[in-house]
């Protein structure tokens, strides 16, 4: 009785492992899959290129979210029809190291966002993949988009005196909605101030009256994402 119990729990094992190692895929499955994938991929891409708030963007990053999407996508449908394959796969990714640096937490988002779709498309929960990535898209939309119409901006300056700075105070004050110094460098015969602005809207020529400003040697407005480093 043991003998066969034991046969009988082996040949469960032996059937469950052959059977999904001697598995095929469709064509179909793994067309329909793979185009559900692209076309979730390519929302995330035209989403991420209409959202962008970061001051260089990279086109390059952003086609790499619809190669992640379906590549993703493509290892799940190995990995749900073979089981064998399925251990061995998990072990050879699990050595994979990305190198390349995340700047912006929004950036880390969307390559989450690209992963977790291929996912849920290639295990073949498309409704789930497709209503998901629409509202997490909206949402997305809604609050960045929102959040990056008004731009803070880098000014800084370069003046010969204490009064000459304190004439550029006087004429930012009346031409910005509001302003703070982030940092201010004193050597003889020069002062160099950085300060966060914000702007009115289509505002933009005051730096062309700062410069002309008694004292100030020069005046540059740089565009950044709010990440400021001291």
């Amino acid at each position: 009785m043991n003998t066969t119990e034991s046969t009988t729990f082996s040949d469960i094992i032996k059937k469950s492992v052959l059977g999904n190692f001697t598995s095929d895929i469709s064509v179909s499955k793994i067309l329909i899959t793979l185009a559900i994938a692209f076309v979730i991929g390519l929302f995330i891409f035209i989403l991420y290129k209409r959202i962008f708030s970061g001051v260089l963007y990279s086109k390059s990053f952003n086609v790499s979210l619809i190669g992640m999407t379906m590549i993703t996508a493509m290892v799940i449908i190995a990995i749900n029809s073979n089981l064998v394959l399925s251990l061995g796969m998990v072990g050879a990714l699990s050595i994979v190291r990305f190198r390349t640096p995340i700047k912006d937490p929004t950036d880390l988002i969307f390559l989450f966002w690209a992963a977790a779709a291929g996912i849920v498309t290639g295990a073949g929960f498309f409704t789930l993949s497709i209503i998901g990535s629409v509202v997490i898209g909206l949402i997305l939309f809604l609050f960045i988009k929102n959040a990056s119409v008004e731009n803070p901006y880098l000014l800084v300056i370069n003046c010969d005196s204490d009064e000459s700075e304190q004439l550029v105070h006087n004429q930012i004050s009346k031409s910005v909605k509001r302003y703070n110094v982030k940092q201010k460098t004193v050597s003889p015969g020069n002062i160099e101030v950085t300060l966060e602005v914000r702007l009115h809207k289509g505002e933009g020529n005051f730096v062309n009256q700062i410069s002309e400003l008694g004292g100030v040697r020069n005046a540059v407005l740089i565009s950044y994402n709010g990440d400021y480093v001291s």
